[in-house]
This record gives structure tokens, sequence and C-alpha cells, in this order.
């Protein structure tokens, strides 16, 4: 199961200005923003991250209550922030 998990924006990266670094739950990770172009993201937005890519910015409320809900998920949210902890964009 893939699932959209949102992270918070910390960082921009000013030498590739299609990545940025993003909070998951704790586990930072570097994404592909390119999608995302047109809507000006900043530090502090909330994406919806798929595969490595914020698919849609979203607002925090709704963020904080699909991760809440994707914790009830138990093992499909477990093997996704897995695969987030060992995804490397470099």
């Amino acid at each position: 199961m893939c699932l959209g998990i949102p992270g918070e924006v910390v960082e921009l990266l000013t030498d590739h200005p299609d990545l940025a670094k993003v909070d998951v739950s704790g586990v930072r990770r570097t994404i592909n923003i390119g999608l995302l172009v047109d809507e000006g993201v900043r530090c502090g937005d909330w994406v919806l991250i798929h595969v490595g890519f914020a698919m849609s910015r979203i607002d925090e409320e709704e963020a904080r209550s699909a991760l809440e809900f994707l914790e009830t998920l138990g093992k499909a949210y477990q093997d996704e922030m897995d695969a987030l902890r060992d995804s490397r964009i470099d």
C-alpha cells in the first residue's frame, strides 16, 4: 500500500530550487517540490508527499488530521515511515 504522507517544509535548498527538506513525524528527508513550483512553497508549509514528491500543499489542520488517521493504520503507516527513513534524494 502506498500512502500520501503530510510533511512540513523546514528548508528550501537554494542550490536546487526543486528540492526541499521536510519533517514527517520527526523524520527529515529531502523531497522534490518541482510539481508545486507555481504554488510558491515556503518554509512552514505543509505538503502531501508520495514517493519523494510533494503532490499538493495542504493546511496544517488537514496535515495533523491526516497524520492522526495514518497512525491508526498500524503496519501500513509504519511501512511507509520505514520507506521514508530509507529514502534519499541527493
